[in-house]
């Protein structure tokens, strides 16, 4: 890439870029809405516990209606949960959905907010939620977040008395109304009030719902009609809502626009009751504080006068209020609190009125700790403002004093080179920075916790004098290209190592001894990369590389280097572990990218690791098809251990002759996400008939998933049971059964090892044609016998089961591949 240094000088184009993703520009309109929400000092909070749970029509109604402060606080990311767009699972997943949140929130006008929990998977109570969170830290995280946001109002999602089904969901509630008392009480989390200080919300509900065959709403609560119309944003706030709701992609909850009245329940938990209203009794004016009058009468004035057509004209007056906010006591910590969030406010006003535009964007998407890098600062004020840029400046060393008056609607560019910090820290996700465990992330900067993304340590300053008031804007440097298709497309600035490492697969499973030949490739992020690959194994392993040192000449340059590993006799389950050597540092970071239209780009660093598994495994005919589904590693964990595996696509469902396949496996969701597959049944069907083997996966059937058509050859439904303990006992309940014995003898030791859950999905109202041959549950639930269901039809079998083989593949399950063969290789009937 091509970089041209340009010192110090002024360049005026002609081209008006589009707007970058973090900084939404406001309409007049949209000036005028949030002029009110200057004028208005309270704060709500709505408190749940994953991605998605959030009652987005009333985060809009008391963001835009209201226009009180409003924030969700998840106590997960939903790293657990399944995923409808693609293969994400676990931590990749987690940052899908931590990302719809924050496109959610762009929508509704609500703040986001996490705790360090992990979405572990599906819980059926609290108690057992509490056993991988650690109730008193994620309550400590709770805690923070009310002591640090200061809500007059607390909403739960859910009741702590269980309706809610999700244990998570349960926990939240507990969490909610535990917190509610620890935030007042110094002698709680006192380690915390170094950093802020106690807080007294007034009242806690719970948002009561009627969700399918649940009602919890009742005549006698509270009831709030959140449907109203906003004429200035030319929405009702179920149309907000459900543009809100349809960010959460990855759950397929796309929403229908509601309009016209919608009435919200809430019961009153613990505090001063209300009876009318959700801020009964609580003062949202800035007379609330003393001395503040003449903020509220400033703000009143400029609401009343507001020119649509010329927001600068407003200008004088939001200057005068600015500074008034900025000489505001600090004595009193909540309003030192309220003055802090409105000065962010009148800044950003003062910005739209004068029509300030501020951008920073590099040459290149990246750069490493102590790097070269080119950025563009663009500065535009559309609108008859009086504006002086004086300065630009990442850092006190690269400053440029200019004193430059803008002229109206003239787009100011100026490039510079700069050098990085060297002690920059990678751009990866925070709490995916450390080892973490099974229900808690690790999270060592306090300043950190609750935040929902990294803040950038990559940002340029804008100096600026509108008329006669100081402003320092920051704007994080963003780096964005053309598309010929999707057009302007931004992505955030990373800051990566010098060079990562990619396995070929996250495990490597050997179905024998063996050796496989593995690639393993090496991305340049910078220009003149040379070092050597180190491989390390465990002691039962051999491993050889072929050729270990490199040469990388340009930026983005990729090499693969070809390596050798093999196990020993009685080889037990070992990690290969790799890193680099360049310049006498070693780097042993692998990158794995995200890339969806409906959220920014997203990455994350982990060490570059890949486990190695020897399994006891025997095999039948290899040759199989797959059809997919919602997206999974199931077909490529098949060809690790020799199987030949062809995608059928529609296409090929249509055309081919599938008598040449032993077996046919289905991915998951198949059924809900193809809806051609109804077409080809009777064909699939036919297969079986002649002899063919057919293994689908779990499927839904709900709202987000219905089923278009009959699965199997005999009657049975999906439920939505489950067995979420990954150590549940498995029973036998037909040992004879070739399922468990062909090719291989399956025993108790093959469900060792399983991660997160055993099934879910699982099948019920079977028809007794099918033989189920496995029962297990949770503790304290009856026994189930729908994780898996066999049905001889013709010369064939059908298979359905909900066990998560999905999950258990990728991880290298040493008894989840014997089973899964053992279902590809069920012998035909006679």
């Amino acid at each position: 890439m091509k970089k041209t240094l340009l010192v110090l000088a002024l360049l005026k184009t002609l081209a008006t870029p589009i707007y970058a993703q973090s900084v939404k520009p406001l309409s007049s309109a949209e000036i005028l809405q949030a002029l009110k929400k200057l004028n208005t000092v309270g704060s709500v909070l709505y408190v749940a516990a994953h991605p998605d749970d959030e009652n987005t029509r009333l985060l809009a109604y008391l963001a835009g209606e209201k226009k009180v402060r409003t924030g969700y606080l998840s106590m997960t990311r939903g790293d657990g949960g399944q995923n409808l767009i693609g293969k994400e699972q676990g931590e990749l997943l987690g940052l899908i959905r931590t990302q719809e949140l924050l496109a959610a929130r762009r929508v509704d006008g609500a703040e986001q907010f996490f705790t360090r929990a992990n979405d572990f998977g599906y819980s059926k109570n609290p108690e057992e939620t509490f056993s991988f969170w650690n109730k008193d830290s994620i309550l400590a995280d709770v805690v923070w977040t009310i002591r640090k946001f200061k809500p007059e109002v607390i909403i739960c999602r859910f009741p702590t008395t269980g309706e809610g089904g999700h244990g998570h969901h349960t926990a939240s509630a507990i969490l909610a109304l535990e917190a509610f008392d620890a935030a007042a009480d110094p002698k709680k989390f006192p380690e915390q009030l170094k950093y802020t200080e106690v807080w007294k919300t007034k009242r806690i509900f719970w948002n009561t719902f009627n969700f399918g065959s649940t009602n919890t709403t009742s005549p006698d609560q509270l009831k709030v009609d959140v449907g109203t119309y906003n004429p200035l944003l030319g929405k009702g706030y179920g149309e907000i809502s459900a543009e809100s709701r349809t960010m959460h992609k990855s759950q397929g909850f796309g929403s229908a626009k509601q309009r016209g009245s919608n009435i919200e329940y809430f019961k009153f938990l613990k505090g001063d009751e209300a009876k009318k209203d959700l801020l009964d009794d609580i003062n949202t004016n800035w007379d609330r504080f003393r001395g503040t009058e003449s903020i509220k009468n400033n703000l009143d004035e400029c609401i009343r006068d507001y020119n649509a057509a010329s927001p600068e004209k407003s200008l004088p007056v939001l200057i005068s209020v600015y500074k008034q906010i900025q000489n505001l006591d600090e004595s009193n910590a909540h309003l030192k609190y309220w003055k802090q969030e409105k000065l962010k406010e009148a800044e950003n006003l003062i910005l739209a009125c004068a029509g300030l535009w501020l951008e920073g964007s590099t040459s290149d998407y990246s750069s490493v700790p102590g790097g070269d890098i080119t950025f563009t600062a663009q500065v535009i004020s559309r609108n008859k403002a009086d504006v002086t840029l004086k300065r630009i400046f990442f850092s006190e060393q690269n400053d440029t004093s200019l004193s430059l008056k803008l002229n109206t609607n003239e787009l100011y560019s100026f490039k510079r080179k700069l050098k990085l910090s060297e002690n920059l820290d990678y751009s990866s996700p925070y709490w995916l920075n450390e080892k973490h465990s099974q229900g808690l992330y690790t999270v060592n900067d306090r300043n950190l916790l609750g935040k929902p993304e990294n803040v950038s340590k990559t940002q340029i300053v804008f100096s600026l004098m509108v008329q006669d008031l100081e402003l320092n804007i920051k704007r994080d440097l963003v780096y964005k290209n053309t598309d010929p298709v999707k057009g302007e497309v931004y992505r955030p600035f990373e800051i990566l190592p010098p060079a990562t490492i990619q396995f070929s697969e996250k495990t490597f499973v050997f179905g024998d001894a063996t050796p496989k030949t593995v690639l393993i490739t090496i991305k340049a992020n910078i220009a003149g990369c040379s070092g050597k690959l180190q491989l390390k194994a465990g002691k039962d392993w051999n491993v050889a590389v072929k050729q270990n040192e490199f040469s990388l000449k340009n930026k983005g340059d990729e090499i693969q280097i070809e390596a050798t590993i093999g196990p020993a006799a009685n080889a037990t389950q070992s990690k290969l572990e790799a890193s680099i050597s360049i310049n006498g540092k070693d780097y042993n970071k692998s990158i794995r990218r995200i890339e969806y239209d409906h959220i920014p780009y997203q990455f994350m660093l982990s060490d570059a690791e890949a486990g190695l598994v020897m399994i006891d495994l025997k095999k039948g005919n290899t040759e199989i098809a797959y059809i997919p589904g919602a997206g999974d590693d199931v077909a490529n964990s098949l060809k690790q251990v020799g199987y030949k595996v062809t995608i059928l696509t529609d296409e090929l469902l249509a055309t081919e002759d599938l008598s040449k396949y032993s077996a046919i496996l289905v991915g998951i969701r198949a059924y809900n996400t193809n809806d051609k597959l109804p077409i080809y049944q009777p064909k699939l069907m036919d297969y079986v008939k002649a002899g063919g083997n057919l293994v689908v996966q779990y499927n839904t059937n709900n709202r987000v998933g219905p089923l278009q058509s009959s699965i199997g050859p005999y009657p049975f439904s999906v439920s939505r049971d489950r067995v979420t303990n990954e150590k549940a006992e498995i029973r036998f309940t037909d040992e004879k059964h070739p399922a468990l014995n062909t090719p291989n003898k399956i025993t108790q030791k093959d469900f060792e090892g399983w991660v997160q859950e055993r099934g879910i999905y699982f099948a019920s109202e079977i028809d007794k044609q099918y033989q189920t041959i496995l029962s297990m549950n949770d503790p304290g639930e009856k026994a189930s016998e729908g994780s898996m269901i066999i049905g001889k039809y013709g010369a064939g079998n059908f298979v359905y089961t909900g066990l998560v083989f999905f999950r258990e593949l990728p991880a290298g399950v040493p008894g989840s591949y014997r089973l899964l063969v053992n279902l590809l290789s069920l012998p035909k009937n006679q």
